[in-house]
């Protein structure tokens, strides 16, 4: 019988539905790296979230493998350039949760803009101040998105209805101009942006992406959201910006100082990132953005059927 190894807690459908096709799914929650690597020869397939890195010297020890079913978006825990070069599908599920990651970026939108947070956290100190927590309108500004996969798709969609004219730069994809949004090149994106959305992998191309340079790079004082990877972001960089009034305020779900799982925070914390906690001009998620009870089971349904085209095809 076709072995599968569960690197991290999944949604019980997935082993449900892949006993279904025959498999034997085996998960040993107590091992690290070195004896995952130990019985990794073992297996057909693996299913993974953010665990460990599926690097090339993982990859050389699990020489009976042909899928990795990676249970969200990012894949950048897997090299896929090599994998796919020894037979082996890498698989993710970013349509399982683009809705939760659209919703939830625009919930940080209007949080951020409205001061929410702020306000709500004054009102419990007994403070009422309401001409200090005025408000900021989406209607009628310019929303900027990089990135217009999955996640830029779903955001721009829940934009719809408010009055926002939308663009969208993406390098690698083009005709994607739609009824919610117009396809932008990152120069129009610069001069006319009033609020801008990261949607971005995280690869060597992104990676500090948005550093001192970027930032300086809007024409406007911007609301700044992020979504993403952390890392697509210089910690220091926006720091600055915001410091400035460059940036006027930021949201972000993920950040610099997440550990490789997404499960914890560095113990490194730096100075920049207490700038963010203290300041009330930004607004702070813990990597959540796509974690909903929906997309819990959506994110396990689509990886499901992308294995039962492999399995199907041979």
């Amino acid at each position: 019988m076709r072995k599968v190894l569960f690197i991290d807690t999944v949604h019980p459908l997935i082993r449900e539905e892949l006993k279904g096709m025959g498999f034997q799914c085996e998960e040993f929650p107590a091992y690290g790296r070195k004896e995952y690597e130990a019985v990794a020869s073992e297996y057909y397939g693996i299913v993974i979230r953010s665990k460990i890195k599926l690097d090339k010297d993982f990859l050389d020890k699990a020489t009976q493998l042909r899928f990795i079913g990676r249970v969200g978006s990012g894949l950048e825990n897997i090299d896929v350039d090599y994998a796919e070069g020894l037979g082996i599908s890498c698989l993710n599920s970013p349509e399982g949760n683009r809705d939760a990651v659209g919703e939830h970026t625009l919930g940080l939108l209007l949080g951020l803009i409205n001061n929410i947070c702020r306000a709500g956290n004054e009102v419990r100190q007994g403070k009422w101040i309401r001409e200090g927590n005025r408000g900021i309108e989406i209607k009628g500004k310019t929303v900027g998105i990089i990135g217009y996969g999955n996640m830029g798709s779903a955001f721009a969609q829940r934009l719809k209805g408010f009055e926002a004219n939308v663009i969208a730069y993406d390098k690698y994809k083009s005709g994607y101009g739609d009824g919610f949004v117009t396809e932008s090149t990152m120069e129009e994106l610069w001069a006319k942006s009033d609020i801008v959305s990261l949607h971005l992998p995280l690869t060597v191309e992104t990676r500090y992406l948005a550093d001192e340079a970027y930032f300086g790079k809007f024409a406007r004082e911007i609301f700044f959201l992020n979504t993403s990877r952390g890392q697509v972001v210089d910690t220091s960089a926006l720091v600055k910006a915001l410091k400035t009034g460059k940036v006027k305020g930021a949201a972000l779900d993920v950040l610099e100082f997440e550990n490789s799982s997404f499960e914890a925070l560095s113990k490194d914390l730096t100075a920049d990132f207490r700038y963010l906690l203290e300041s009330d001009h930004v607004l702070l998620t813990p990597h959540i953005a796509g974690w909903t009870m929906e997309s819990n089971v959506k994110l396990a349904s689509v990886l499901v059927e992308k294995i039962r085209r492999i399995v199907i095809a041979g």
